[in-house]
């Protein structure tokens, strides 16, 4: 970073000049510039990439021992500078001070601690000897075989703009774990953190060229790395639009993706529920407003509720959503804090309005808070909704809750499973075991009963249109790699 606020990309190991300007970084708050990032050429995709290629032969060769102990000096180094970097963190992304203390760095390295025991994990699978008789192929014998994880290559990490460096740790470390290098693309909303990155690892002994980080405003340097052919995968978090483009271009030359897209979650309210549970769905569901601003794919943007207690449900969600205070992230008492950009602001608004052109009803927020500067929504709550409406079936990356009755389990699960989305669903009972139950007819890579918590050894990913393949615990570690059959 230059003293005039400017960053370079950082490519090969130092920083790189871009071929093209600067674009401005701006505080969701307080709508001043943080910084400007550098915007990418294609000539500046190419330099990352190449560097990422260059490096690959040496990285792939070190030992698991090697990589394990670079990872978990990467974590110790960004440790160390956390206290620099979470106000950078929190400027840029306008998380709550809360957030981005707890829940951003601290994550990150998290992740990166993960993975250097990761790249210590067995990556072979052998079989038993297998007897095979003689053919025109070979002679027979005794045949031996072994499964054996491989990296793959050069890595493309694109990430989305609500965990900036989270996300991105969740790609780089398993990757670089198996022998992979990475070529990052962040959001272009918040990716200065993300391009502090690379001189952390570096101080922390990478080699040079293992991890490189391009910026742009636009698609085009996401589009020009998804087509660069030195590119052997593409690790996409983001909206599924944008992953449908990535797949096809990926798919002209046989690139490997990993896709983790949208998500319209679905907290099933049981019958049964008794007073505890019943405040656990609330305080659950209650995350979509509380936590970053509705701006998470696993939210439960939708309550469906059994008819004879929704009116009670929906009054206890609305004491809730009155009960938290919006305004400026730093302030300690703040919990809603504002989107990213005016943009998303104003998406998010015309939804609420259209709910309400179709009938909805807008029990509690549904207007602008008074708040200025900064680009900030009302914790939103709307009932009668219904299934076919716009509110019950897109992703609205925002802090709106959308309610809805229902007569019959078979119902609950047609209306959950009724959108082209299928990435995280709750139920709430207190039967465990029919909730249990309940989680095999829900079409979604990821159910949590009585909880929104995360387990961080599982799966994580999605059926349908929220994406393709599985990350996460020892699952990050198949996803960046190949398995390659040795016999013998």
């Amino acid at each position: 970073m230059n003293s005039d606020g400017t960053y370079g990309h950082w490519i090969g190991g130092r920083w790189h000049e871009p071929a093209g300007a600067h674009y401005p970084v701006v505080n969701p708050a307080t709508e001043e510039t943080v910084g400007r990032a550098p915007e990418a050429g294609p000539a500046d995709v190419d330099a990352a990439v190449r560097a990422a290629r260059e490096a690959y032969e040496g990285w792939s060769r070190t030992s698991p021992a090697e990589r394990a102990a670079i990872l978990e000096r990467i974590a110790d180094v960004l440790a160390s500078r956390s206290a620099d970097l979470v106000p950078l963190l929190q400027q840029e992304t306008g998380a709550t001070i809360r957030v981005a203390s707890s829940m951003q760095i601290p994550t990150a390295v998290d992740r990166f601690r993960r993975y250097a025991r990761g790249a210590l994990e067995p990556d072979t699978i052998p079989f038993a000897p297998q007897p095979v008789r003689t053919s025109p192929l070979a002679p027979g014998g005794l045949v031996n075989a072994a499964a054996v994880r491989r990296p793959l290559g050069v890595v493309a990490c694109i990430t989305s703009y609500n965990f900036p460096l989270v996300n991105l740790a969740g790609k780089v470390a398993p990757a670089l774990a198996v022998g992979n290098t990475v070529v990052a693309k962040p959001a272009p909303q918040d990716p200065l953190t993300c391009l502090l990155l690379g001189g952390i690892m570096r101080e922390a002994g990478l080699p040079d060229g293992v991890f490189n980080v391009i910026t742009g405003s636009g698609a085009a340097a996401g589009e020009a790395l998804v087509a660069h052919p030195g590119v052997d995968m593409i690790s996409f978090t983001g909206s599924t639009a944008v992953g449908q483009a990535i797949a096809r271009a990926a798919g002209a030359s046989m690139k490997r993706t990993l896709m983790e897209l949208g998500g319209k979650g679905a907290a099933i309210i049981l019958e049964d529920a008794a007073p505890g549970v019943l405040r656990s769905a609330i305080s659950a569901v209650g995350s979509t407003w509380a936590f970053h601003s509705g701006q998470i794919c696993t939210a439960p943007t939708r309550v469906l509720v059994p008819r004879g207690r929704y009116e009670q449900v929906i009054t206890a969600l609305e004491q809730y959503a009155r009960s938290l205070t919006v305004g400026d992230p730093v302030d300690n008492s703040t919990v809603v804090g504002p989107l990213i950009t005016a943009g998303q602001r104003d998406r998010v608004e015309a939804y609420v309005a259209g709910a309400r052109e179709q009938g909805a009803r807008v029990v509690t927020g549904g207007a602008r808070p008074d708040l200025k500067p900064g680009y900030y929504v009302a914790p939103t709550l709307l009932a009668d909704v219904t299934p076919g409406m716009a509110v019950a079936q897109e992703e609205i990356f925002g802090p709106v809750v959308a309610a809805l009755p229902y007569d019959s389990e078979d119902e609950a699960v047609g209306i959950a499973n009724g959108t082209p989305y299928g990435l995280y669903d709750y139920v709430f009972g207190s039967d465990t075991a029919r909730a249990w139950a309940l989680a095999a007819r829900l079409r979604s890579g990821n159910v949590g009963i009585n909880t929104v918590q995360r387990h961080p050894e599982t799966p994580f990913g999605g059926f349908k249109h929220s994406g393709i393949g599985r990350d996460g615990g020892s699952f990050g570690l198949h996803a960046y790699s190949e398995l390659q059959a040795v016999v013998w």
